[in-house]
């Protein structure tokens, strides 16, 4: 294994080869091969396989085989040993698939060790432990009917195979948060990587060849620069449940298509989410925790505060307090374990990012701060709006990028209304010097996950997932695991 920047598994072979597939158990190249970018620098990093829709087949093909054939879905004891098998084979290559995922994703270090990479590595190893005490058998007692007594039960099993597709902003996470509970229920899988951070994925797929005991065909993984691939995922008949991190836009398109079979459809969607600040809160930790929740990953999570709505009667103080503190934000190299926020994706992000911005001023918010360009790469400096129309583009569409709006709201009732003026429902936080007082305004907030006064929730056990625009179904918890069964029904007579 060896790269040309940074080194790990997936990153390339020692001849220049470009890293491969996995369809049935073996490593194959891909027929063309497209160019991974490092964000950081606009270079190329590597060349990814472009796997055709023939590919696709071939992998959904074995995924079926896989699942039909052998006992993979039955035997629950071969699952734990997979699955601590690939937790050990990630921990022991983490350092590898680290410098990787900052070069392939411009993630900063400092990401890595957090959702980036070191949290997702627990996921397996949360659904290992999950499925050695799981009961796939839930007795429902007897009852008596036409004169005789009847035993009744519920056995859960795998719903069969599994098209994953991730998002680019947290590769590992994405990949481990479906594959995992996928292989923990006894589903066989075909995963798609994101075009832009290919990589990762296929470092993903190597070790998972090499270093477990996971049966052929049980994973596979396509990376592609295009869509034909995902087509032939979501409206394969042999595909029985599609799991999708991605934007609406794009789950629209993958619920039309599945539904031509009726496939079971997971999706984790976007986010515009409100962080309310009422007006006892303690300002100058808000405006910390604000500047500093936009400017992670360069605000490229789904998850993100990117609205910050705060008493009107405050506005001006607690947006001088928040231009301060993004004013301290270091961003640029991300290999420097000094820099907190890295670069966007693509040029082509970065051009989406600044026309919202300029878009938002035109329509009356005042720039306070950032709104910039920075060469090489493709960085965005911290950007600040303030006195935004709740109803505006910019209030209302996800931006996917270090820029936070700042409405200001007359009471604790339209603070809720204005938090609730959205198409999404994902996450969101409540800040107050009373517990009490933001956890009820919290249950008024229409949304799957919330943050009282800092408290984070992100965990393997917690399930995450959104109300509305932002998707259905929950991923991660034993909400999670059962996202991948079917339930069946039995009875039997006993007198």
């Amino acid at each position: 294994m060896g790269s040309q920047r940074h080194g790990g598994p997936g990153t390339g072979r020692p001849d220049g080869e470009a890293p491969r597939l996995l369809i049935g158990g073996r490593l194959v190249a891909g027929e063309r091969t497209y160019p991974s970018v490092d964000p950081a620098t606009g270079r190329v990093l590597g060349q990814a396989p472009d796997a055709t829709p023939a590919q696709a087949e071939a992998a959904v093909a074995a995924a079926r085989r896989a699942f039909d054939t052998t006992e993979w879905p039955a035997d629950a004891a071969l699952r734990v040993r997979c699955l601590e098998q690939l937790h050990e084979v990630l921990t022991e290559h983490k350092e590898e698939l680290r410098e990787l995922t900052i070069a392939d994703t411009g993630a900063p270090r400092v990401v890595t060790h957090g959702a980036g990479l070191d949290e997702p590595l627990g996921i397996v190893r949360y659904y290992a432990d999950l499925l050695r005490g799981y009961s796939f058998t839930e007795e429902l007692g007897e009852i008596e009917a036409r004169g005789r007594r009847h035993r009744r039960w519920v056995e859960k099993e795998a719903a069969g195979v599994v098209a994953a597709i991730t998002a680019y902003n947290y590769p590992n996470q994405l990949a481990l948060a479906k594959l995992a509970p996928a292989l923990a229920a006894g589903c066989t899988v075909v995963l798609k990587g994101a075009p832009d951070t290919p990589l990762v994925t296929l470092a993903l797929a190597e070790l998972i060849a090499e270093h477990t005991d996971i049966p052929a065909g049980v994973v596979n993984v396509l990376t592609s620069a295009g869509p034909a691939v995902g087509e032939v995922m979501t409206t394969h008949p042999d595909v029985d449940v599609v799991t999708f991190t991605g934007s609406t836009a794009t789950g629209r398109k993958i619920m039309t298509a599945a539904s031509g079979t009726v496939k079971r459809v997971f999706l984790e969607l976007g986010g515009k989410s409100a962080m309310v600040v009422l007006d006892d809160a303690d300002f100058d930790l808000v405006a910390m925790a604000a500047a500093f929740t936009i400017c992670s990953h360069a605000g490229q999570g789904c998850a993100i505060t990117s609205r910050l709505l705060v008493p009107r009667a405050h506005h001006d103080a607690i947006v001088e307090r928040v231009a301060a503190q993004l004013a301290g934000v270091r961003y640029g190299d991300p290999t420097d374990p000094g820099t907190y926020m890295g670069p966007l994706i693509s040029e082509r992000q970065r051009e989406k990012v600044d026309g919202m911005v300029r878009r938002a001023v035109d329509a009356g918010a005042k720039l306070v701060a950032g709104g910039e360009k920075v060469d090489p790469g493709f960085f965005y400096t911290p950007t600040l709006l303030s006195g935004v129309d709740p109803d505006s583009e910019i209030a209302q569409e996800e931006v996917f990028g270090p820029v936070l709006a700042v409405i200001p709201y007359d009471d604790d009732d339209d603070a809720v209304r204005i938090a609730n003026n959205s198409a999404y429902g994902l996450s969101g936080a409540v800040h107050s010097a009373s517990e009490e007082r933001a956890i009820a305004v919290a249950r008024r907030i229409r949304t799957g996950t919330l943050s009282i006064n800092g408290g984070n929730y992100f965990a393997p056990d917690v399930p995450f997932g959104g109300f509305k625009q932002s998707g259905i179904g929950r991923e991660m918890g034993v909400a999670g695991l059962e996202e991948f069964l079917e339930r069946k029904a039995f009875a039997t007579v006993v007198s």
